[in-house]
Formats: C-alpha cells, sequence, structure tokens
C-alpha cells in the first residue's frame, strides 16, 4: 500500500530565503513602501529621544540649582486688599532651625531707563527692586561682570542689573549710569541667568537703604528667598506663614519655584504624546502602503505562487511565504527608522546642548510595533495567495 506524501517542512532559513527572494526582485518598490513604515517610526523615536533629552537637560538643572528654595510673598486681606510683609520678615525665616539662608527683595514705585530724556512710560518692562545683600548668595546667583551689592554699595545710588535689564537697557560694562527715579544710579555688577528666580533676570536690583533714601521705598519686602536642607523643605513649608505673619498667617503665599519646572517638564510630556500621535498616524499609513504592496504581489506572482503549489508547497507555506516578506518589509523599515529617529535625536540635542537621550525601550517598542503592523498588513495578502487553485493560477495570463 502507498503511503501518502507527507510535505517538506522549511526551515526557519528556507522561509527567511523564500520570503526575502520576493523583496529582492522588486527594489524600487520595496524601498518606497518600507519609507512610509520608516518615516512613522522615526518620527515616533525622535519625539521620544528628544523629550527624553529635554527632560534630562531639566532634572540636570534642577539638580544643580537645587529644589529647596522656597519664596514667601505677601498674599491678600480678607478683604482683598493686598497685604505687606514685615520689615523684619528676613530675620524672622532666618530663626526657622533647618533654614540655612534667607534675603528679600521689594518692589519700588520707581521706573528705570537708560537716560533722563526716555519718557517715562518707556519701561521696557523692567521693574526696580530693593535687594538684601545675601540675595546672590541664597539664589546662588553669579555676578558676570562688576560685583554684587555690600555694605558700601547697598547705601549708594548704585545698582545691580539682571541679565534681561540689562540687555534691554544696552548696558554691557559697569560703571556707566542708568536713570532710576529721578536720579542717576551708577551699574556696579551685571548679574548671569537665573532659572529659578527668572523675576531678578528683568529687575534693576538696589540696596534697601539706598532704596528707602533716594526712591521712597517703606522698607517692607515683597518677596522673601529661603533655602534649608533638602529633607525639611516640606517642614519649613509648613511654618513659614505663621513664622512671617503669626497674627494672620492666611495672608501669606509659600511657593517652590522648582515646581514650576517641573510643570513645565509635564506640559512637555503633554506635547510629546500628541507628536506620539502624529507619528502613530505616519505609522498607520506605512502599514497601508505595505498591505497595498503584499496584495499587489499576491496578484503579479500567481504563476509562481501555482508553480509552488503544484510542486507541493501547502497552503500554509505559502501563507507563511507571504507573511515573511511582509515582516521582512516592515523590520527594513523599522531599523531604518530608528536609525534616522536616532540621529534626528542626537543632531538637535547637540545643537541645544542638551545630553543625548534615546530610550532602549523606545527603539525595542517601535521595533515591536513594526512587526505588530507588518503582520496585520500581510495577513490578509497571505491568506489571499494561500486560497489561490494551482490550475487557475497557472492558468493565470
Amino acid at each position: 500500500m502507498t503511503a501518502k506524501p507527507v510535505p517538506a517542512r522549511l526551515s526557519p532559513a528556507d522561509v527567511l530565503r523564500v520570503g526575502a527572494a520576493g523583496l529582492r526582485t522588486r527594489p524600487t518598490r520595496v524601498i518606497l513602501s518600507a519609507l512610509g513604515i520608516a518615516i512613522g517610526i522615526a518620527t515616533m523615536i525622535a519625539v521620544i529621544g528628544i523629550s527624553s533629552s529635554s527632560r534630562e537637560q531639566l532634572l540636570r538643572q534642577l539638580d544643580r540649582l537645587g529644589t529647596n528654595l522656597l519664596t514667601v510673598s505677601a498674599g491678600r486681606t480678607l478683604f482683598g486688599e493686598n497685604s505687606r510683609l514685615p520689615v523684619d520678615a528676613v530675620a524672622m525665616v532666618e530663626r526657622v532651625g533647618p533654614v540655612r539662608t534667607a534675603a528679600a527683595t521689594g518692589t519700588v514705585e520707581a521706573t528705570v531707563r537708560r537716560t533722563d530724556r526716555i519718557p517715562k512710560a518707556v519701561t521696557g518692562g523692567i521693574a526696580v527692586r530693593a535687594a538684601t545683600a545675601g540675595l546672590l548668595t541664597t539664589l546662588e546667583g553669579r555676578v558676570e561682570r562688576g560685583t554684587w551689592l555690600n555694605a558700601a554699595t547697598e547705601r549708594q545710588p548704585a545698582a545691580v542689573l539682571g541679565s534681561a535689564a540689562a540687555k534691554r537697557l544696552g548696558v554691557d560694562r559697569i560703571g556707566v549710569r542708568v536713570w532710576i527715579g529721578n536720579r542717576w544710579f551708577t551699574v556696579v555688577g551685571i548679574l548671569g541667568p537665573m532659572p529659578l528666580a527668572s523675576e531678578i533676570e528683568r529687575s534693576a536690583l538696589v540696596g534697601f537703604p539706598a532704596a528707602e533714601r533716594h526712591l521712597g521705598f517703606d522698607g517692607h519686602p515683597t518677596t522673601v528667598y529661603e533655602r534649608s536642607a533638602e529633607e525639611s523643605v516640606e517642614a519649613v513649608r509648613a511654618v513659614l506663614p505663621r513664622t512671617v505673619n503669626p497674627e494672620n498667617p492666611e495672608e501669606v503665599e509659600v511657593s517652590r519655584p522648582s515646581d514650576a519646572l517641573a510643570a513645565r517638564a509635564a506640559a512637555a510630556g503633554a506635547f510629546t504624546n500628541l507628536l506620539l500621535g502624529l507619528g502613530g498616524v505616519a505609522l498607520l499609513v506605512g502599514g497601508v502602503g505595505v498591505a497595498n504592496t503584499m496584495v499587489i504581489s499576491v496578484l503579479e506572482r500567481r504563476k509562481e505562487i501555482g508553480l509552488r503549489r503544484s510542486l507541493g508547497a501547502t497552503r500554509g507555506q505559502v501563507r507563511i511565504q507571504f507573511l515573511t516578506e511582509s515582516l521582512l518589509l516592515s523590520a527594513l523599515g523599522g531599523v531604518a527608522g530608528s536609525a534616522l529617529g536616532a540621529l534626528a535625536t542626537v543632531g538637535y540635542a547637540l545643537t541645544r546642548d542638551w545630553p543625548p537621550v534615546v530610550p532602549p525601550w523606545a527603539v525595542g517598542g517601535a521595533i515591536g510595533a513594526t512587526l505588530v503592523v507588518g503582520t496585520v498588513a500581510g495577513l490578509y495578502p497571505a491568506m489571499r495567495a494561500a486560497r489561490l487553485s494551482p490550475t487557475v493560477a497557472l492558468a493565470t495570463t
């Protein structure tokens, strides 16, 4: 009795070789189809990589600036009026045990202009603030040119300009004079950037005694800055309102400037999700392109399919051939897209002086997504090829 013939099994190497054969015969179409996948993957990798690089830069900036800075400012009274901090608010804050250093600024009702010929209304968005001598230490700022206020200059008509204020006034050296209020003040210093106190960057700073003597300042601080031990920040934050204003602690507002940077990172994350959605749409369009390519491939290769079937290939082997071809096509686009996305991330990060970060999970997820897209896109064409009858396929002209 004759035994029923058993179809030969295809090894993994045979499956890859047969699947790749269809790609080698149509290189232009393969490149164009893989390009759609590559664009989607490159977009997703670049978005994740740039966002991760930005977040890493922010974390390094926070580590450098510290998250232990708290600001105390006057709020509103029960009747909606502006409250005022006590004159000795800084001394009261310094008495809190974990507090390492404290300083204050006070808003002065005066304008700063390059000369007395400029109208008062043209302020350039620059504020005049009285500042205590410990402000630079508390904010961990630096003086780019000149010196900071000291025991002598804080009593004289001398000013230190924030980085933005100096640019708006056109002052790039010390020793020049600017018109503050109704008299000349000599610029003795220009500060560097202060990310945790951006209001200082847009200010002209004078000493408390000089502001009281020459500008009619009342001596009440507007904002108190303090730094404490990292592990004590929350405890200090809880006692500051009652320390600064024991009678009306509800009129005191306490904030943490580093929280604003963290919020900025969260907002960037939301924008990243939007861009990832756009990358996903591009990937979906690429998957449609792969499916279209595979359907056309099946139609054009009917005779090949019929010949393989007539020589003993099973439906499963034909199905796995075209599914493998679809997976290889998608994987080609995924690998190319991952490389392009990584290069775009590194290039952009280096231009912004950020640490380039390409998360490995993003690359792995992108490759996995391409394989899923390849499977879905190739499933129907593979099943269609497997259903072709050998006689009908060979008879096709």
